[in-house]
């Protein structure tokens, strides 16, 4: 049986970029440090990755051989001890996707996230009976089961925007998304109507961006910016597309998807003028459904 993978979290992530860092400044290969050291490279590798927890007495040598001082030191082994907590990782969470679990365990400990949807409603703001509906749209092939667990995923996932210190959330969406008849008429009225509802928390702004505004930034796709309560903690980028998930944590693409963002918001109407149009939508379903009946 293979071994349970672990989830990134945060505190590894930034255990790992760390690592890399006094490596480079002690001016070593990886091979020089397995040569010193005697850690395999692929585990060294594992390591600097975020792949993998590294024991303490690897850990120790890596500060050793890179002559880190005392207090950075202390620093480094508090990480190594709070690395391993997944949040709120459920056992099934298993079975989902890797990059998923990863996501999940990254928006669990976020401070913030901003989030441009394209053709979806955000995860963190659908219905369960929408969840299931895209869910079984997107994913043709697969069963009921998995099915059911990504729905269970997506629901308990909005746990944080309501928990105490509550996710900050700022999610733009294309009209699109509110537009397509995802589960139904029905389904997609009470989407509409929990969006409204929503939009009225005090850690939550919604956005739309109308048709009229054109052309914009947010046309090739959707993405996630994830900012941590640490300030030394780097902000991660989270794009999800038909070739794999991939995240993004260089400083270049922060501030190119930060700037993308702030042009987005920039287009969208007013949290206001959102609400307006989602209550307009939802009450033409609404009228198109007893029309039908």
């Amino acid at each position: 049986m293979a071994a349970k993978r672990q989830a990134p979290t945060v505190r590894l992530r930034r255990l790992a970029a760390e690592l890399r860092r006094l490596r480079a400044a002690a001016e070593l290969t990886r091979d020089d440090v397995t040569a010193r050291t005697g850690i395999n490279p692929a585990t060294l590798y594992r390591i600097e990755k975020a792949r993998v927890q590294p024991q303490k007495r690897a850990l120790v040598s890596l500060l050793d051989l890179y002559n880190v001082q005392e207090q950075q030191r202390g620093e480094i082994l508090a990480l190594l001890q709070g690395a391993s907590d997944e949040g709120w990782l459920r056992p099934y969470h298993s079975e989902l996707p890797e990059e998923y679990t990863a996501y999940i365990s990254f928006e669990a400990e976020a401070r913030t996230v901003r989030n441009y949807e394209s053709l979806f409603i955000p995860g963190l703001l659908q219905t369960e009976d929408y969840a299931r509906a895209v869910i079984t749209g997107v994913l043709p092939m697969a069963n009921p089961r998995e099915i059911e667990q990504r729905v269970q995923a997506r629901m308990e996932r909005q746990a944080v925007l309501t928990k105490d210190d509550a996710l900050q959330l700022w999610a733009i969406i294309d009209e699109a998304a509110v537009h397509r008849m995802v589960g139904g008429p029905k389904v997609m009225r009470e989407q509409l109507q929990h969006l409204r509802k929503a939009a009225a928390e005090p850690n939550l702004t919604l956005q739309i961006i109308p048709f009229s505004a054109g052309a914009h930034p947010g046309m090739p796709g959707s993405f996630v910016l994830m900012s941590f309560p640490d300030v030394d903690d780097p902000e991660l980028i989270y794009i999800d597309s038909m070739a794999g998930d991939l995240f993004l944590e260089a400083d270049v693409d922060v501030r190119r998807f930060g700037a993308i963002f702030d042009n987005l918001r920039a287009e969208a109407l007013s949290p206001g003028a959102t609400s307006k149009l989602l209550t307009t939508l939802a009450q033409e379903i609404e009228v198109g459904e007893e029309v039908t009946t």
